[in-house]
């Protein structure tokens, strides 16, 4: 093998689909007003916690009306508290097209036994929204983080629908616009598109998601951190920041942090931006290699931020072989970290483009990846 590899490295390797980069010039430093020590029931912790929640609904443009709640579990927690307390009063469609969403399918069908259709496609491809029955509660992810598709737009979803919407968003919130009328709950997690870090979630409910709650009591018993109800009202003090468990407060903090970047660096506008640009250098560099190309079947439901990869070439003798070698020489020359395809996806790369990636770190990883795809091509050989 040749030892000829680029010159220089991208300046931070950190490619995972998450826990994902920290913001640009990140140090511990930042973190020193943290409320450590302190109980988050405290007015200190409190304010912190609403301060959090109120950030995120000024960026992400969450309206007024509706609700934000930090929640146990990361994105997965708040997705079941969403499933758990609200399905069943109606049927329900589940839509999956990459594992995560099959995980949800799994949940609803086979441990809450809910009657539900289940609408599936390939990985690479979506679900076509215009054969969805709206009047049913419908599950979906909004970007699949383990598949490099997402939804291009709400358009499909009627204003009139009867049942609710329930979606995951993990990978999508700061990278891409969210239409707000058309979701009613929606889940994700501070470790991906900001770069926090992990075991918290939010969870966001429309009007439409509170009257559900507070007129439907499911025939199961519900888990102490899946209650979001006392006496048939909403607990209102979930979504102030009164956590139904203990919250990091030093995680809250470097998400606090994380947020004021956001808003320093221009908002929602300036977070999507950076995500595109960053994509599209991944997606430049399919179109400049045939070896090469993008999970995604269409352009238009292509991720800005879990961008998925398979490899083309006919003398690739074995893909999944293959492709987990690129990946650990690309890891053992310190070039990128953590890009190996899910392992439930098909065998490939997966590379992180959120905002919280550097265009210029994304050059450099191209240069990279094509010295590694020659490197273990002449050694199969």
């Amino acid at each position: 093998m040749t030892d000829k590899h680029p010159a220089t490295r991208p300046a931070n390797p950190r490619f995972s689909s998450g826990p994902c980069a920290k913001i640009p010039h990140y140090n511990l430093e930042m973190l020193a007003d943290a409320a450590l020590g302190r109980s988050h029931r405290a007015a200190v912790g409190k304010d912190k916690l609403k301060a959090a929640i109120e950030t995120t609904r000024d960026i992400l443009g969450v309206p007024a009306d509706y609700k934000i709640g930090i929640v146990p579990a990361s994105d997965t927690g708040a997705v079941e508290m969403a499933l758990w307390s609200m399905l069943g009063a109606r049927k329900a469609t589940m839509l999956a097209w990459e594992s995560f969403g099959a995980g949800w399918v799994t949940d609803v069908v086979k441990q809450l036994k809910i009657d539900a259709e289940v609408k599936t496609a390939d990985y690479g491809q979506i679900v076509d929204f215009a054969d969805v029955d709206f009047n049913t509660d419908v599950v979906f992810t909004w970007n699949g983080t383990t598949s490099g598709v997402r939804v291009p737009n709400g358009d499909k979803i009627p204003a009139d629908r009867e049942g609710l919407t329930i979606c995951d968003a993990t990978s999508a919130a700061f990278a891409q616009d969210l239409p707000w009328d058309k979701l009613d709950v929606t889940t994700f997690s501070w470790q991906k598109v900001m770069g926090g870090e992990g075991a918290h979630g939010m969870l966001i409910l429309s009007p439409r998601a509170v009257e559900r709650l507070e007129s439907y009591t499911p025939a199961w018993p519900l888990p102490k951190i899946f209650r979001m109800t006392k006496g048939g009202k909403l607990n209102e003090g979930i979504f102030r920041g009164e956590t139904i468990n203990t919250p990091s407060m030093l995680a809250v903090e470097d998400y606090l942090v994380a947020l004021d970047w956001g808003k320093k660096i221009g908002g929602l506008p300036a977070l999507m931006k950076r995500a595109d640009t960053n994509a599209k250098v991944i997606w430049d560099f399919c179109d400049e290699h045939d070896w090469i190309d993008n999970l995604a079947e269409d352009p238009a439901t292509r991720s800005n931020t879990s961008v998925c990869l398979k490899f083309t070439d006919d003398r690739i003798k074995d893909t999944a072989v293959f492709a987990k070698a690129v990946a650990k020489k690309l890891a053992d020359y310190n070039a990128a970290y953590d890009i190996g395809a899910y392992r439930d996806a098909p065998a490939g790369l997966r590379i992180w483009c959120g905002a919280t990636v550097e265009a210029a770190d994304l050059e450099k990883l191209t240069l990279w990846l094509k010295w590694a795809f020659e490197a273990c091509i002449a050694e199969q050989e």
